[in-house]
């Protein structure tokens, strides 16, 4: 099973522990992270998007700074723009926050359903499925030299076939390497890909 896979898999098994929808937030590094998944009703995504909420949320704020789990009656962080508040009106009453990984490179999940508190079993259970997509994700420390060069050569401009002329290699050579260092940064394009691997500062 390839990582992808892997990771459908997990938010597969998490979408049913959360009826009210959840956010995943993989790898945040730099106030960036590797992945996001929600499955959040649309108005209420366009709603928190549109008042730059996750510049403010306190489960956000709770999951940056603090490891484990907690449901969102608990945390005790403030709220002056009354975010939870506006989330129970969108559906989002009782919640759960799970948050893990060293803070370099922290994962912070949101779990909510509208009828009722998140038991300890069910926490225990979403722990431990956000735990694995933490691991399954897991961004890498270094790439290798020929994956660097073959991002290096396209950062700088030029396209496939120069950039294999550069490189000294056939430009299908030029893209396995490309297309490596994708796999590894979960990177859908050439460019996502040199993008992370600067923000990584494996470029």
């Amino acid at each position: 099973m390839s990582r992808n896979q892997a990771i459908d898999s997990l938010l597969n098994e998490l979408g049913p522990m959360a009826p009210a929808g959840y956010f995943v937030g993989l790898h945040i590094r730099f106030a960036a992270p590797l992945l996001t998944f929600q499955t959040y009703s649309q108005a209420w995504s366009d709603h928190y998007t549109r008042n730059a909420y996750a510049l403010r949320d306190p489960m956000i704020a709770w999951g940056i700074s603090r490891t484990g789990a907690t449901r969102w009656s608990d945390i005790d962080l403030p709220d002056p723009f009354g975010i939870m508040k506006d989330a129970a009106r969108h559906g989002l009453v009782c919640g759960v926050c799970v948050s893990c990984g060293e803070i370099s490179s922290r994962t912070v999940a949101g779990l909510a359903r509208a009828d009722r508190e998140f038991t300890d079993e069910e926490i225990a259970a979403i722990s431990g499925v956000v735990l694995r997509l933490h691991h399954v994700s897991q961004p890498p420390d270094t790439l290798t030299k020929a994956e660097i060069e073959a991002l290096h050569v396209l950062a700088s401009g030029e396209r496939y076939a120069a950039g294999a002329v550069v490189l000294g290699i056939s430009e299908s050579a030029l893209k396995a390497r490309l297309s490596s260092a994708r796999k590894k940064l979960f990177a859908r394009t050439s460019a996502e890909a040199i993008q992370r691997a600067k923000d990584y500062r494996l470029i």
